[in-house]
């Protein structure tokens, strides 16, 4: 198993009901979603013509964990193994998910707690989440850039969360008065983007 990697995403295997100490070895990709890229391998959408993984990922046979929409950055992580992409985007495993945020305004204590006790959104109460105020991170640059007013300072956040509800850490940060300016999500677990450039990605062996 690759060094980082979590211990429980070993995939035994078994035959005739007996459990044997080999294990059967997956494959994951660490991919680094540029802004502007679908999390699909086609674009079937009435847009059309959309930056896709396929532009990016020539590796066959492996599909998304998840997802991670178009107007966000960073880590995508891709398999061929049906048990190790059930795992990895199953609520019920509860992996956590860290973002880095940049967001309108500098949000305070009062917005911090709010965020890690919980949020009330139109489809419920999110769960206690991870929420820190952070220096600006050295990241790539955005292109296109964010557009901000020079009459409204920004701040960025480290956001960690344990569920997956859609645009979730926008609508988080729009409920606490500070709505998100760019989204870049780090890590998934013991995964993360780290050392991969946008558009580039690393394979390793779970």
């Amino acid at each position: 198993m690759a060094a980082g990697c979590p211990a429980d995403f070993r995939i035994a295997l078994g035959s005739g009901g007996r459990s044997h100490n080999s294990r059967r070895v997956a494959r994951l990709i660490l991919f680094n979603k540029p802004y502007g890229v679908i999390s699909q391998f086609t674009d079937r959408s009435a847009e059309g013509a959309r930056p896709t993984l396929a532009q990016y990922v020539d590796v066959p046979g492996v599909y998304p964990a998840g997802r991670l929409d178009l107007d966000s950055e960073g880590l995508l992580l891709l398999t061929g193994d049906g048990r190790l992409k059930a795992r990895i985007a199953d609520p019920r495993f509860k992996l956590a998910k860290t973002y880095l945020v940049q967001v309108e305004g500098e949000p305070g204590e009062d917005a911090l707690a709010a965020l890690r006790k919980g949020v009330k959104l139109k489809d419920g109460l999110t769960r206690p989440a991870g929420a820190e105020r952070i220096a600006e991170p050295p990241l790539w640059p955005r292109d296109p850039p964010i557009r901000v007013r020079k009459s409204v300072p920004d701040s960025w956040l480290k956001l960690t969360l344990r569920e997956g509800r859609n645009r979730q850490v926008r609508r988080m940060t729009a409920a606490v008065g500070h709505p998100t300016l760019r989204l870049v999500r780090w890590a998934i677990g013991e995964w993360s983007v780290d050392g991969i450039a946008p558009g580039e990605w690393r394979a390793v062996e779970v």
